[in-house]
């Protein structure tokens, strides 16, 4: 039965929030706000923050010095991963990926579609690793974000979920 293990101890995880909008400052920032709170409440660290404007070089540049800082385990965006001209954060995402986890973007999508049914259609939220650092990319709306931390991300990066989780992971990441 899937779950948390409670004979486990917590580990924490550090976590760099990006905003990706061309809109957004940080008095305004309710998704990357929402983002921050549940992450902390979730008893993980935020080690870097910052806002972006949607364009592809200054995303894949960021994205890079997280996966070279040994200090951060995961990346999470959000914003961006529309289907309009300046929605690039796919694109930026893809462009750093060793590895896709399609069933990122899948199950976000699935569980979107309970809610907002085929409106998920628009979203291109997407899941991958690279130098060891795992990278999620998800839609700009507080709700898309309250579902992707409360449904998948919040179990995923929690090394006491069962039967499995990316937490027990990282230490194979770099593996060849």
């Amino acid at each position: 039965m899937p779950g948390i293990d409670e004979s486990k101890a917590f580990l924490p995880v550090n976590i760099a929030l990006l905003t990706v909008s061309d809109t957004r400052s940080t008095a305004d920032d309710k998704s990357g706000d929402l983002l921050k709170k549940s992450i902390e409440a979730a008893g993980h660290k935020i080690v870097r923050r910052a806002i972006l404007p949607d364009e592809t070089d200054q995303l894949i540049d960021f994205l890079k010095s997280c996966i070279e800082d040994s200090e951060i385990d995961v990346v999470i965006s959000t914003g961006g991963t529309g289907v309009t001209g300046r929605d690039v954060t796919p694109e930026a995402f893809q462009a750093v990926y060793e590895k896709e986890i399609p069933g990122f973007g899948e199950l976000f999508r699935m569980l979107s579609y309970e809610k907002i049914k085929t409106s998920t259609i628009q979203s291109r939220a997407t899941g991958g690793v690279a130098g060891g650092t795992y990278l999620f990319a998800l839609p700009g709306s507080p709700g898309a974000c309250r579902d992707a931390w409360e449904d998948i991300l919040r179990w995923q990066l929690d090394v006491r979920y069962r039967p499995c989780n990316f937490v027990e992971l990282i230490p194979r990441l770099q593996e060849k």
